[in-house]
């Protein structure tokens, strides 16, 4: 086994690693090269493989969490593909990953893992402990949507792809993000960082990601990223705190599943905190049902 640094000919291989072990993921060659090429100094990214026999079976990332005014944060998150579990590739990359992580200052560690047996015991092993729990649930997109009611005459719906200036959505997202619970809050996201990272980034499906708006104004939105391949992913979901309570947000989803509906899609994945009460309300109202529990872990440096 050799683990080495990410090279832009690894995106197709990475991508199938991650498809594979994570079988919610929304992801595309294209989008893995995009995330290394895009990636900002201060987020310090080592994107890692490991090869057997010279086939890549397994990968991570480490990066240091930037847009939170929490120091010391970062992220050291493998896959390995299940047929080549328990030969030692997941400690090979963790270790890699901790050892950048603590040479680029972090002082916590956080993983995500989706088996709560298998991938915490391997978690538990190596230092880490629970932290956040959340829901990843599913939508079969082949099944009718519930009926909504006709917005009120000061709403429109339209699409990420009509917007010709970005700052308004930029604003929404960054409000609702604050108040999201999470470990590591995203409550230092500039404008620039949006731009790169939400607005650019490959995933994000422009003609499904719906923003409501209430006399002109971005009240509420829904994020949705593709892979061409069948999966939705719901990247974010939010109302600005002045517009919360009248169902907005559930109406952006809303038109954005039965486009996707629309364009093909068949299976649509999101992912709840377990605190987030009234996202949690909204997906049950649409249909979702369990896929699997993700749990955050937490390791001290």
């Amino acid at each position: 086994m050799l683990v080495r640094d990410f090279r832009p000919e690894d995106a197709d291989a990475v991508a199938e690693v991650r498809r594979a072990a994570v079988p919610f993921v929304v992801t595309t060659a294209e989008s893995v090269r995009w995330h290394v090429a895009s990636a900002p100094p201060e987020k310090r990214l080592r994107p890692l493989v490991a090869e057997v026999g010279g086939q890549v079976v397994g990968e991570s990332e480490a990066y240091v969490v930037y847009d939170s005014s929490t120091p010391g944060q970062g992220v050291a998150q493998p896959h390995v593909h299940p047929w080549h579990t328990g030969r030692g590739v997941g400690t090979a990359l963790v270790a890699a990953a901790e050892a950048h992580l603590a040479a680029q200052g972090a002082t916590t560690a956080y993983t995500w893992v989706y088996d709560p047996e298998r991938d915490f015991r391997f978690a538990e092993r190596r230092g880490y402990r629970k932290g956040r729990t959340g829901r990843i649930l599913h939508l079969d997109l082949r099944e009718p949507l519930p009926p909504r009611a006709e917005p009120a005459a000061e709403v429109e719906l339209r699409a990420f792809a009509d917007f010709d200036d970005p700052r308004a959505l930029y604003e929404a997202d960054a409000e609702a993000a604050v108040d999201e619970p999470s470990d590591t809050p995203v409550d230092a996201m500039s404008y620039e960082h949006w731009l790169d990272h939400t607005w650019r980034e490959p995933l994000i499906d422009h003609d499904l990601t719906i923003a409501a708006l209430v006399d002109g104004e971005v009240a509420a939105f829904s994020l949705a990223e593709t892979d061409g391949r069948g999966r939705y992913l719901s990247g974010m979901t939010g109302s600005r705190r002045a517009f919360r309570g009248r169902g907005l947000a559930k109406l952006a989803k809303h038109e954005s599943l039965r486009r996707a509906q629309a364009a093909g899609y068949t299976d649509a994945f999101t992912g709840n905190d377990s605190d987030n009460g009234p996202m949690l309300a909204i997906n049950r109202w649409f249909g979702y049902g369990p896929f699997l529990v993700e749990t955050r872990c937490i390791k001290d440096l």
